[in-house]
């Protein structure tokens, strides 16, 4: 199995998915053990002083102007993460809370927090032996960090609340740390606190979609150019010397994707044929533009995401010199406009996709095609409430890229009175993210059984592309045109077929890599 060794400098996007989705292993680097037992002694340092330290000898939050003595410093810690574990609501997905449980274990190895090594090294045992902490939807406002989940995480590394063991069922924490040969952490000064207080949970689900965003904006350059062969487009608009100038990136390589399928194509280019067009309709011909934007605002995503990760959030943190000072580095604000941003980018390529599709099943605009792609209009209702379902889910990703950034619910008797609803942006995503696999899957069904029709009727042959991306659609279980079926088996193997990423994998069998 993979193994992820972390040091104290953070971590890579590919590290977080690897140890999130894929169960890799985490070690600590000796560099890391290093830097958390110098951190450490500081902490213990100032713990010994008479003078108040907040985070280490104060409570929390708006009760921070109590001094807490020696005696009850432990039970302090314990106390914060019981009670900020107030989390309700659905449980969160798994990889969602092992990519949150990864990104504070790497901010904990930067010798930032001052926690203890064998802290650091039992967070990482929870992630070795597969035991995933119960976390629910509601309770992050994404300031000061994601406090809720991350309780819960803490919690569990306590001995207590409810996880997930690797077989999935869920037990008392208690009982699976036993049967797996964790020990509970008893927590110390500062630790509880480090625990809790850092941006992980929006950041880990900034970085899972990415990662699904970065195959779906392939995807949909896919089909994008299977609807424009589909309905004898022209791919002149495609030209490279076209897009270079109006130089922006993400256009460029959508446009060249598009070509790179396109390649052979008998179809294209068919527009002056009987019903003669000068253009192509906006949703066909500025398809580069609207995905290649979406691929910008991707790219500047993953930029403050690799910020993210180059950072140790914690309030207060260590300094190299031995200071510990208070600041508002968990504030979550860089990473939930790029969340939402993210959903605005979403939306609209499904609103392009779904217009695509509706072209493709409108009789008075597909240049020939039967209505609906039905096999015998009138009897046969064909694609017809494909495309509503399509719809409906256009319009629920409309209403998911309304930002969750611009709200603000102050906390913490006013002490905590502007928060940045990161978390509640990073969900949201998710579900855009889910919805658009399932528009970009309609217009893939829709668009391969146009194709299939044009060669039915004598057409010229379709790109070797496309051909090979129809024979592993049928392969993968949806049947080609025909009589009207049962339609939503078919639409769900097209929407596997876009999830795992057999589609771009098709496409790339006979074009190499797309972008």
């Amino acid at each position: 199995m993979h193994t992820v060794v972390l040091g104290d400098s953070g971590t890579t996007p590919e590290d977080v998915i690897a140890v999130a989705r894929d169960g890799a292993r985490v070690e600590l680097s000796a560099q890391a053990l290093a830097s958390l037992d110098a951190s450490r002694r500081h902490i213990e340092e100032l713990a010994a002083r008479p003078e108040p330290v907040y985070g280490v000898s104060t409570g929390f939050g708006a009760l921070a102007v109590r001094h807490i003595s020696p005696g009850l410093r432990a039970q302090l810690q314990r106390n914060i993460v019981r009670s900020h574990a107030a989390g309700m609501g659905p449980r969160v997905e798994r990889e969602v809370v092992r990519a949150l449980m990864f990104l504070r274990l790497k901010t904990l190895a930067s010798g930032h927090t001052g926690v203890r090594a064998e802290v650091a090294q039992s967070f990482a045992a929870l992630l070795n032996a597969g035991i995933t902490p119960v976390v629910h939807e509601y309770g992050s406002l994404g300031c000061s960090g994601d406090l809720a989940p991350l309780s819960h995480c803490a919690l569990t590394l306590m001995g207590e609340g409810e996880a997930e063991g690797p077989d999935g069922t869920v037990a008392p924490a208690a009982e699976l740390l036993t049967a797996h040969g964790v020990t509970p952490v008893e927590l110390r000064e500062k630790e509880g606190l480090a625990l809790l207080n850092g941006t992980d949970g929006m950041l880990g689900m900034l970085l899972l979609a990415c990662a699904d965003l970065a195959r779906l904006f392939t995807s949909a350059d896919i089909t994008a150019a299977l609807t424009l062969e589909a309905l004898l487009g022209t791919a002149k608009v495609l030209a490279p010397e076209l897009h270079a100038i109006r130089p922006h990136p993400g256009q460029a390589a959508s446009a060249a994707n598009m070509l790179k399928v396109l390649a052979g194509s008998g179809l294209t280019g068919h527009h002056q044929d009987d019903a003669p067009r000068v253009q192509d309709a906006y949703s066909v011909r500025c398809a580069p533009q609207v995905a290649g934007a979406g691929r910008d605002t991707l790219a500047h995503a993953l930029t403050v995401a690799r910020r993210e990760l180059a950072s140790a959030v914690d309030n207060p943190v260590v300094l190299a010199d031995g200071r510990v000072e208070s600041n508002g580095n968990f504030h979550g604000a860089p990473v939930a406009y790029v969340l939402d941003f993210l959903a605005v980018a979403a939306a609209d390529l499904a609103s392009i996709a779904e217009r695509r599709t509706d072209r493709l099943l409108d009789k008075n605009r597909s240049h020939g095609l039967p209505p609906f792609l039905a096999h015998d209009a009138g009897v046969d209702s064909g694609l017809m409430i494909a495309q509503y379902t399509q719809a409906a889910l256009v319009s629920e990703m409309k209403r998911l890229a309304v930002p969750a950034s611009v709200d603000s619910i102050p906390s913490s008797a006013m002490q905590e009175d502007h928060v940045s609803m990161g978390w509640s942006a990073a969900r949201k995503l998710r579900g855009a993210v889910d919805a658009l696999t399932r528009v970009v899957a309609v217009e893939l069904y829709a668009a391969a059984r146009a194709v299939e029709l044009r060669v039915a009727d004598g057409r010229s042959a379709p790109a070797a592309a496309s051909r090979a991306i129809v024979d592993a659609l049928h392969e993968a279980g949806v049947d080609g045109p025909g009589p009207d079926r049962f339609l939503s088996p078919d639409l769900a193997a097209a929407e596997e077929f876009v999830r795992t990423g057999a589609l771009v994998r098709a496409a790339q069998s006979v074009t190499g890599e797309l972008a």
